[in-house]
C-alpha cells in the first residue's frame, strides 16, 4: 500500500507539473505579442511624424501646401536613422543654337530674328523674298524686336510689304547687308508703285550700315516718253540757243525684258508713327529712293542717297501728308528733287543736307489737276547745293487751290547751281498746259542767306496773276554768276510782293515792296 501511494503522489506531481508550465508559455506569448504591437505601433506614429514634417518641407509643390497623405503601411518601415531620399531634380533640356523665333533662355521669346534662320540665302542669286516674309511674321508678333539682314550677304528680294497694323510696337529692321531688286520684269507684273513697304506700323526703324539696291537703269532707259519731266529746264537756254527737251538716259541696262510702264520707289512708309531710317544706303531706285506717305513723327538722319544725275524722276525723300519731320545729316544725289514735300505736310524742318547732284529741294509741284493742296511751317537751312539746277523751290500748278504758308529757308550755300531761288506758279510738266485763273495762295516765304554762285540765272519769282504771293522777303542773299554752257539772266520777278531786308547781289529790284493794291481776302476756296 505504502508503494502504491509513493507512485499516485508522484503521478500527480507530474500533473501539476505541466499544468504550471503550460501556464508559464501561456503568459511569455501574451507578453511577447503586446510587445510586437507596441513596437509596430511605436513605429508607425514615428514613420507617420516623420512624412508629415517631409511634406511640410515641399507645400509650395502640392496644391499650395496641402499636407500629402502618407501610403499604408505594408512593409516593414524605414528606421527612424535613415533619411528619405530627396526628391529628383527635374531634367532642363538646353537646346543647341535654337531658331531664334522659338526663344531661348529663362523661357523668354527670343527678339532677334535673323532673315538666315527663316531660309535666306544671301548669294544674290536664290530668291529671299519667302525668307524675310517669315522673318517679319515671327518678329511682328514681338515687341521691340528686331528683323536682321547680316553684313557681307547680298539679298535678292522682290515686292514686299511689312506690314501691321496689328504688329507689336518698336520693331527694328537692321540692315547691314545689301538687298538688291529682281532684273526681270516677271515679279513686276504689270507694275507695282513701291518695292518694300512698312505699312501701318508704330516705332519702326530702319537702320545699319547696308545697301538697299534698286538696279533701276533699265527702268530709266525705257522711261517712256511722256513721263514728266522738269518744268524748270525751260530757263535753262545752252550758249549754243538749242533747247535739250529732254535729259539723257543712262546707256547701261542691268535689266532684262520689257518693265512695265510703272516704276516703283524703293522704299516707302505709309500710315506708320514714329519713324526712323538711319546709317543705311539707298541707290539707283526706278523712282523715288525714300518716301513717308501719311505718316506723323519722321526722323531720317546719317543717311545716303545715291542716283545718276541724269536718271528721271528719281527723288531722293519723298514727303506726302506727313506732319512733324525731321531730316539732317544726310547726303542726297539723284535725278531730281534731293527732297521733295508735297501736299499735306506741316511742321517739316531739314537741316544739315549735301544735295547734289539733283533738282534741288523742293515744295511741290502742288495743286495738280485742280486739286486742293495745303503745305504749312517749312523750315530748310544749313545746306550745301552743289550742280544741282534749282536751289531751293516752290513749284504750283495753274487751277489748283489751297495754301503754302510759313516757309524759312536759310543758310543755303550754292556752288554751280543754275536756279538757286525760285517760286513757278506756272509749273507744268507736260508739253502743254492751259492757263487757269485759280491758284495756291503763297504767304509768308523767306529767303535769308543764300550765298555762293549760279549758271542760269539767281532769282526767278513767277507768281499767279490773279493770286500774287504776298509777304516774300529776301535778305543777305549774295550769288555770283559763273559762265558755263548757258547764257545768263538778271533777276526775275512776276507778280511778287514783299520786303528786302538788306541789299543783295545782285540787286532784286523787281520785288514789288508792300503788298498788291487789289489784295484780295483769302477765300474758302484757299482755307486750308
Amino acid at each position: 500500500m505504502k508503494g502504491v501511494g509513493l507512485r499516485r503522489h508522484t503521478f500527480m506531481f507530474l500533473v501539476a507539473f505541466l499544468v504550471w508550465s503550460s501556464s508559464i508559455e501561456t503568459c511569455i506569448a501574451r507578453k511577447s505579442k503586446h510587445w510586437r504591437q507596441r513596437r509596430h505601433a511605436a513605429s508607425v506614429s514615428l514613420y507617420k511624424k516623420k512624412t508629415k514634417d517631409h511634406g511640410h518641407g515641399h507645400h509650395n509643390y502640392h496644391n499650395g501646401g496641402t499636407k500629402t497623405k502618407p501610403p499604408p503601411y505594408k512593409t516593414t518601415p524605414p528606421s527612424p536613422k535613415v533619411k528619405a531620399p530627396p526628391s529628383p531634380k527635374p531634367k532642363v533640356k538646353v537646346p543647341s543654337i535654337p531658331p531664334p523665333q522659338k526663344g531661348y533662355g529663362n523661357g523668354q521669346q527670343s527678339k532677334v530674328f535673323d532673315v538666315l534662320h527663316f531660309g535666306a540665302k544671301g548669294d544674290g542669286k536664290a530668291d529671299d523674298t519667302k525668307a524675310f516674309q517669315a522673318a517679319w511674321a515671327a518678329a511682328c508678333k514681338v515687341e521691340a524686336s528686331t528683323v536682321v539682314v547680316p553684313a557681307k550677304f547680298i539679298f535678292l528680294v522682290g515686292p514686299i510689304s511689312f506690314s501691321g497694323p496689328y504688329c507689336q510696337a518698336n520693331i527694328v529692321f537692321q540692315l547691314d547687308g545689301t538687298i538688291i531688286a529682281p532684273t526681270d520684269s516677271k515679279p513686276w507684273g504689270k507694275g507695282i508703285l513701291q518695292w518694300l513697304e512698312f505699312t501701318k506700323l508704330k516705332g519702326i526703324t530702319v537702320q545699319g550700315k547696308g545697301i538697299i539696291d534698286g538696279r533701276g537703269s533699265g527702268w530709266w532707259l525705257e522711261a517712256p516718253y511722256e513721263d514728266p519731266y522738269d518744268d524748270e529746264r525751260k530757263l535753262i537756254i545752252p550758249l549754243n540757243n538749242t533747247v535739250q527737251e529732254r535729259p539723257p538716259m543712262p546707256v547701261r541696262n542691268e535689266l532684262s525684258g520689257k518693265m512695265p510702264s510703272i516704276k516703283p520707289t524703293a522704299l516707302r512708309f505709309y500710315g506708320s508713327f514714329n519713324v526712323t531710317v538711319t546709317g543705311i544706303t539707298i541707290q539707283n531706285s526706278p523712282q523715288c529712293h525714300l518716301k513717308f506717305d501719311n505718316c506723323i513723327g519722321v526722323v531720317v538722319h546719317d543717311m545716303s542717297v545715291s542716283s545718276p544725275g541724269d536718271s528721271p524722276n528719281t527723288d531722293g525723300i519723298h514727303l506726302q501728308n506727313s506732319k512733324d519731320v525731321l531730316i539732317h545729316g544726310t547726303t542726297l544725289a539723284c535725278g531730281d528733287d534731293c527732297v521733295s514735300i508735297q501736299t499735306g505736310c506741316s511742321n517739316v524742318y531739314i537741316h544739315n543736307v549735301n544735295c547734289g547732284p539733283g533738282h534741288g529741294i523742293s515744295i511741290g509741284s502742288l495743286g495738280k489737276d485742280n486739286t486742293k493742296a495745303c503745305v504749312s511751317n517749312i523750315t530748310v537751312r544749313d545746306i550745301m547745293m552743289h550742280n544741282t539746277m534749282n536751289g531751293v523751290r516752290i513749284k504750283t500748278w495753274q487751277g489748283g487751290s489751297g495754301n503754302v504758308q510759313g516757309v524759312l529757308f536759310s543758310n543755303i550755300q550754292v556752288s554751280e547751281v543754275q536756279l538757286p531761288i525760285v517760286i513757278d506758279q506756272f509749273y507744268c510738266d507736260k508739253r502743254t498746259c492751259k492757263n487757269q485763273t485759280a491758284a495756291v495762295a503763297l504767304s509768308g516765304i523767306t529767303y535769308e542767306k543764300i550765298r555762293g554762285t549760279y549758271t542760269v540765272k539767281p532769282v526767278h519769282l513767277a507768281c499767279s496773276d490773279s493770286l500774287p504771293c504776298i509777304g516774300v522777303t529776301l535778305s543777305a542773299i549774295h550769288l555770283k554768276p559763273m559762265q558755263e554752257r548757258y547764257h545768263l539772266y538778271d533777276p526775275f520777278c512776276w507778280q511778287s510782293y514783299g520786303e528786302l531786308t538788306t541789299p543783295t547781289v545782285p540787286p532784286i529790284a523787281c520785288l514789288q515792296i508792300g503788298k498788291p493794291p487789289n489784295n484780295r481776302v483769302q477765300s474758302n476756296y484757299d482755307v486750308c
